[in-house]
């Protein structure tokens, strides 16, 4: 049973950013998501090529039991993918794009809980290689989130409470 309803939410949320991911990459049809008129376009089409390669990883290599173990790295990456976004869309003030985004990213967290089987049999890395590696992305994302919270939020998204 957890089996299949782990593949039905990966097939849902691969279905999901292929489709956010393809019009970010060609960029047509982009307007109808959030902010992306504020982003420049290298970044919008980074975004989207890791929407589209997470999608085909999330499903793909189960489907031909080739490289399972991408599977939950996948949903991983989408994860970040979603938290960032969440944290775009709360400093913009943005709350019910926010808070879709934090609902795809539990979602998806979720596969990577049911799918977590699937790391045994990927390749090893040292731990003289891996605690640099995080300690790397932990500096990255404090600073990235530092960069995010210092932009000033957009005059047509601010929300004064008490004026009329």
């Amino acid at each position: 049973m957890l089996d299949t309803t782990v593949w039905i939410a990966q097939i849902f949320l691969a279905l999901f950013f292929l489709a956010a991911g393809l019009p970010k990459v060609l960029g047509r049809g982009i307007d109808r998501w959030v902010g992306f008129d504020r982003i420049p376009r290298p970044m919008t089409v980074l975004i989207g090529l890791s929407e589209v390669a997470a999608a085909v990883g999330l499903v793909v290599p189960m489907l031909v039991d080739e490289l399972r173990w991408t599977t939950p790295l996948a949903a991983m990456g989408l994860a970040a993918v979603c938290a960032m976004a969440a944290g775009f869309h709360l400093r913009e003030q943005e709350w019910l794009p926010a808070t879709e985004t934090v609902l795809w990213a539990s979602l998806v967290t979720t596969v990577v809980i049911g799918r977590w089987d699937e790391l045994s049999t990927g390749p090893s890395i040292s731990t003289d290689v891996l605690v640099p590696l995080v300690g790397l992305l932990v500096v990255a994302i404090l600073v990235n989130l530092a960069i995010l919270f210092r932009q000033p939020v957009g005059a047509d998204q601010r929300v004064v409470s008490g004026s009329t």
